[in-house]
């Protein structure tokens, strides 16, 4: 009985099945409208956005190109994670010993960064690195939508306050920020990322340079020398 009543209400909606209506002329206008806009759907063009002539649905090209900017913004954001060791020189025991001369050494190093990062996520701040590289590849990109796209992305991961990633700025940085967002470029994180550089060079990197983490790398190749 019940599966009667929902066949009443919802007709099979079946391209290949002909529906017979009655052409009478209280219908014949409905008819002809229904019609030329079949027509139509058929004949539009092969390049236009999309195939809906109804006016309260939504355009598919408006979901594909979010869809594009969502792919750009996540390659933007993975950038900062993705590290391949083997591009990498070979690590010597003069390089681990040079990062102990400055953090400028250590900072500059790609090994001593992801030292570094393996430090600093014990202590649950590695924001604080991907932010500075973050904004360290922003200066480098030269393409303006691919800059607005990155300055929004680094907002929304590092600086806004919902974000779980999100670094110690303090309220000047923000209100400096806030202003540079309203016209994104290359430098609209650079007071913010020195602020964070110095942090981490105050705090994070002494504590590094005392960490087991750090003298563990350094016996090692002690070790290997000797033997």
């Amino acid at each position: 009985m019940g599966s009667e009543l929902e066949m009443e209400k919802c007709p099979p909606q079946n391209a290949g099945n002909t529906t017979q209506v009655q052409n009478t002329p209280h219908n014949s206008h409905v008819l002809g409208s229904v019609n030329n806009q079949t027509v139509g759907l058929f004949n539009s063009p092969s390049d236009a956005c999309c195939f809906c002539w109804c006016c309260c649905c939504s355009c598919s090209c408006l979901s594909v190109r979010s869809a594009k900017e969502e792919r750009i913004l996540s390659t933007i954001s993975e950038k900062q994670e993705d590290i391949d060791t083997n591009q990498m020189p070979e690590l010597t025991l003069d390089e681990v010993q040079a990062w102990g001369e400055s953090f400028e050494r250590l900072i500059k190093s790609a090994q001593g960064r992801l030292h570094f990062r393996q430090f600093l996520k014990t202590e649950f701040s590695e924001e604080n690195l991907m932010f500075w590289l973050a904004c360290e590849d922003l200066k480098k990109e030269t393409n303006k939508t691919l800059v607005e796209q990155t300055v929004k992305q680094i907002y929304e991961d590092y600086v806004s306050v919902l974000s779980p990633k999100e670094v110690s700025l303090d309220s000047r940085a923000r209100e400096v920020i806030s202003r540079n967002m309203l016209e994104p470029s290359s430098c609209t994180f650079e007071e913010a990322q020195q602020q964070i550089y110095t942090l981490m060079q105050r705090d994070s990197y002494s504590r590094y340079m005392n960490s087991s983490l750090y003298a563990d790398l350094i016996q090692s190749f002690e070790q290997v020398n000797e033997s």
